[in-house]
């Protein structure tokens, strides 16, 4: 059973670094295993070093703390990821999580927070600072209105869908007709209001959607 957290640190603020590193080692349990002030560094020990949390400031020379976290995702370290950084700004914040970043640290509360955060990133946990919080209510509220916003199976009919089944096991309008009883126009009409509601363009849309989702076709 693994009981070390193994700590990366990348920041070109030695100050900084110092405190961080200085509250971390006396958390039992927690190990510092490199340090770097520039990003192309921080890269080459991560990768070296393989920790199993990198902290990173947003702004550094040579690579940004976002460029290394996408570079470590690339080639798929198993690396949880912190950001630090002294901006509240959203755009900002959203970049960081859209990175793949488990937590979001302020520099001037991050010496009170690290430790806390990185018991959080180890449980795959997301640690926010409290003073940048509402950002991910608002990330939140801004994901399920677009949700809201995507045509879904559950905006079609129940005949709808039942025509779209026939459509997922490649049957023509008019076979569907017969099957249904109705008359062609009638399911081509159908195809029309299918196709309007789901957003649909071009010729074989409708049945690529219809193939897609057929598992979810009653």
């Amino acid at each position: 059973m693994k009981t070390e957290t193994r700590i990366f640190l990348a920041d070109d603020h030695p100050l900084l670094r110092e405190g961080l590193r200085k509250v971390i080692e006396r958390e039992a349990g927690m190990v510092i295993v490199g340090e770097a002030d520039d990003g192309e560094q921080a890269l080459a020990l991560i990768i070296q070093s393989q920790p199993d949390v990198a902290v990173l400031d947003v702004e550094m020379p040579k690579m940004s703390g976002f460029e290394v976290a996408h570079a470590v995702r690339e080639r798929h370290l198993p690396v949880e990821i912190v950001f630090l950084t002294m901006h509240r700004d959203e755009d900002i914040f959203n970049k960081a999580l859209d990175a793949g970043a488990k937590c979001y640290v302020l520099k001037d509360s991050a010496v009170i927070e690290i430790v806390g955060c990185i018991k959080s990133a180890v449980k795959g946990e997301h640690y926010i600072s409290p003073a940048v919080s509402s950002y991910l209510v608002n990330r939140g509220a801004r994901a399920g209105a677009l949700a809201k916003q995507i045509p879904t199976l559950g905006d079609l009919t129940e005949t709808e869908q039942r025509i779209l089944r026939l459509i997922s096991e490649y049957k023509t309008s008019k076979e569907i007709a017969g099957e249904l009883g109705v008359s062609h126009r009638t399911i081509e009409n159908h195809r029309t209001n299918i196709s309007n509601k789901l957003e649909l363009r071009g010729s074989h849309a409708l049945l690529k959607f219809a193939l897609e989702h057929k598992s979810e076709l009653p």
